[in-house]
C-alpha cells in the first residue's frame, strides 16, 4: 500500500519506518529540513532502540520530504504530529494537527483515507472529518499506544488496534485491516468503534496508568510517615489479580511527553464539556506526582546534613525513563535543577540524554559516566532506573566519593547490599 505519514517526530518517524518494514511504500513529511535529511540518511534524530537500524533496513520502501506534494501518490495518510500542552493552560495545542490537515487537503483525492494517530481532545476527529469530506476523502482515528524504548515492537506487534470510523464506513476498516494484516493474523485484538470512543481510549488509558502510579506514590507518603516499606506493600497488594503488580513501583513518578500533558488535557476537555467533576481526581494524581520530586530534594538535603549549599551532588539519570533520551517533563532533570537552585554543585550523567538535557538546562555540569559524576560527591542521587545504575557496585564507587551517601529515587537498588558496603541508603517510601 502507498502510505504517507505527516509529521516525523517521535511518533511519525517510528510509524513511517515500521510501515515500510511491513512492506508498504511510505513517504514521511516534516517541516524540519534538518530532521528530514537526518532520517533520509538512515539516522534517528532521537534515541529509540533499533530505529536507526530499521531506517536503513527499510530504505528501499521509505523516503522523507519537506514537500507536502510528495503525498499525492499515497492512498492512505497518517497524521502523526505532536499535540503539546498549551503554554497558558492545561489544554492540548492542536495547531500542528490543524496545519497538517490544511497542508494535506489540496493533495487529497476522492477515496483517500486520512487516519489520525495523534492524541487529541474528544470531538476533534468529528470536526476534522467534515473538512476532509469536502475533498471526497474519509477520516478514521487510530490512536497510538507507544512506550518509549519499545516503540518499534509496539507498532509492529501492538497489544490492541483501535479504529474510530464514521458510521457505516466499512471501507476504512478494510483499508486499515490491510495495513495491519500481520498483527491481525497474529491475534492482535481489534476494536472498531466511533470517533469519540477511539479518541477517549488513549487518554483514558494514560489517566488510568497515571492514577495507578500516583496511588502507590501516595502510599509511599504514608509509608514514610509510619516506617512502613512501600516496596513490600506493593508486592503484597500486587498479588491480588484485581490489582496486579505492574506499575506499582513507588518512586519519583512519571514524566515525559505523554502522561503529564495527556491527563491535563483530559481535565481541560472535561471542563469544556461541563463534566469536570468526573475527572477532578486527576488533579490530585498530578499533584502527588509532582510532590515526589520535591520529596526527593528533601531526602537529599536531609542526607547531607540539612543544607545543600556547597554540597557536591552526583545525579544519575536525566531522561524521564530508561532507554530514552527524552527529557520532556523529566522528574530526573527537574530534581537536578532544584538541587542546583538550592546551592548544590550538581554533576549529572545519563547514558543517552546528556545532550538533550544540556540544550534545555545548560547551567548543570555534565559527566560522561557514573564514575566521573561520582568523584568527590557528598551524595549520589539515582533518578532514572537505567540498567547500568541498577547494577552499580557500591564497593567500586566507594573510593571515588567524598561520602558514602546514596538516595534511591526509583527503588531500583538493594538497600541491604549498599548498607553492607557501608553506605547511608535512603529511598522514597522505605525506612
Amino acid at each position: 500500500m502507498r502510505i504517507s505519514v505527516i509529521g516525523c517526530g517521535y511518533l511519525g518517524a517510528v510509524h513511517a519506518a515500521s510501515m515500510a518494514k511491513l512492506g508498504h511504500d511510505v513517504v514521511g513529511i516534516d517541516v524540519d529540513p534538518a530532521r528530514v535529511e537526518t532520517l533520509a540518511r538512515g539516522i534517528a534524530p532521537f534515541f529509540e532502540p533499533g530505529l536507526s537500524e530499521l531506517l536503513v533496513e527499510a530504505r528501499d520502501r521509505l523516503r522523507f520530504s519537506v514537500d507536502m506534494g510528495a503525498v499525492r501518490d499515497a492512498d492512505l495518510h497518517f497524521i502523526a504530529v505532536g499535540t503539546p500542552q498549551q503554554p497558558d493552560s492545561n489544554a492540548a495545542d492542536l495547531r500542528y494537527v490543524e496545519a497538517a490537515i490544511d497542508g494535506l487537503l489540496p493533495h487529497l483525492s476522492a477515496g483517500d483515507l486520512v487516519v489520525g494517530k495523534s492524541t487529541v481532545p474528544v470531538g476533534t476527529a468529528a470536526r476534522l472529518a467534515e473538512r476532509v469530506a469536502t475533498t471526497g476523502a474519509r477520516l478514521a482515528w487510530n490512536p497510538e499506544f507507544l512506550r518509549e524504548g519499545f516503540a518499534i515492537n509496539d507498532t509492529l506487534s501492538p497489544d490492541r488496534l483501535v479504529y474510530g470510523i464514521a458510521p457505516g464506513d466499512e471501507a476504512a476498516v478494510t483499508v486499515l485491516d490491510e495495513v495491519y494484516a500481520g498483527a491481525i493474523k497474529g491475534g492482535t485484538p481489534r476494536i472498531v468503534t466511533d470517533y469519540a470512543t477511539a479518541e477517549l481510549v488513549k487518554v483514558a488509558a494514560n489517566a488510568f496508568l497515571a492514577t495507578k502510579i500516583s496511588f502507590i506514590n501516595a502510599m509511599a507518603e504514608i509509608a514514610e510517615a509510619t516506617g512502613a516499606d512501600v516496596t513490600q506493600l506493593a508486592d503484597a497488594i500486587g498479588h491480588d489479580p484485581r490489582i496486579g503488580r505492574r506499575f506499582l513501583n513507588a518512586g519519583l513518578g512519571f514524566g515525559g511527553g505523554c502522561l503529564p500533558k495527556d491527563i491535563r488535557g483530559f481535565m481541560a476537555r472535561a471542563e469544556e464539556l461541563g463534566v469536570d467533576q468526573a475527572l477532578s481526581f486527576l488533579s490530585e494524581v498530578d499533584a502527588i506526582n509532582l510532590r515526589r520530586r520535591s520529596r526527593m530534594v528533601d531526602l537529599t538535603r536531609e542526607s547531607v546534613g540539612g543544607s545543600l549549599e556547597g554540597k557536591n551532588i552526583a545525579v544519575f539519570g536525566l531522561a524521564f525513563k530508561p532507554d530514552s533520551d527524552d527529557v520532556r517533563d523529566s522528574p530526573a532533570l527537574d530534581v537536578a535543577m532544584h538541587l542546583l537552585d538550592e546551592g548544590a554543585h550538581v554533576v549529572a550523567t545519563d547514558p543517552k540524554a546528556i545532550e538533550t538535557a544540556r540544550s534545555k538546562c545548560p547551567g548543570l555540569d555534565y559527566a560522561p559516566d557514573a564514575a566521573t559524576a561520582a568523584r568527590d560527591a557528598d551524595a549520589i542521587v539515582v533518578v532514572t532506573e537505567w540498567a547500568q545504575y541498577k547494577t552499580l557496585d557500591p564497593h567500586g564507587l566507594a573510593p571515588l566519593v567524598a561520602a558514602r551517601v546514596i538516595i534511591d529515587g526509583r527503588n531500583c537498588l538493594d538497600p541491604a547490599v549498599w548498607r553492607a558496603a557501608g553506605w547511608h541508603y535512603r529511598a522514597l517510601g522505605r525506612p
